[in-house]
């Protein structure tokens, strides 16, 4: 029998092409999106021509469609990247 130590966790992970462009704004949408989702690990790559949004999860599926909406919601572009 495997102890749960032993047993792999699955993790999701969904990329977004977003138009945020600054820290200060990405300061406050990862504040908020963790106050929606608080067990998801959320982060930008502003150094990246597409201002990736990452959001990886301990589960196997990631609201992506919320996360979008939400977005779009706050005034920025958002879509996901395959």
């Amino acid at each position: 029998m495997e102890s749960e130590s032993q047993i792999t966790k699955i993790k999701t992970v969904k990329i977004f092409k977003t138009n945020v462009r600054n820290y200060k704004d990405v300061a406050n949408i990862v504040t908020s999106l963790l106050i929606i989702y608080p067990s998801y690990k959320i982060n930008f790559d502003l150094a990246d021509g597409d201002n990736i949004l990452r959001i990886e999860a301990n589960q196997y599926e990631i609201d992506t469609d919320q996360i979008m909406q939400y977005m779009v919601s706050i005034g920025y572009s958002c879509e996901g990247i395959e």
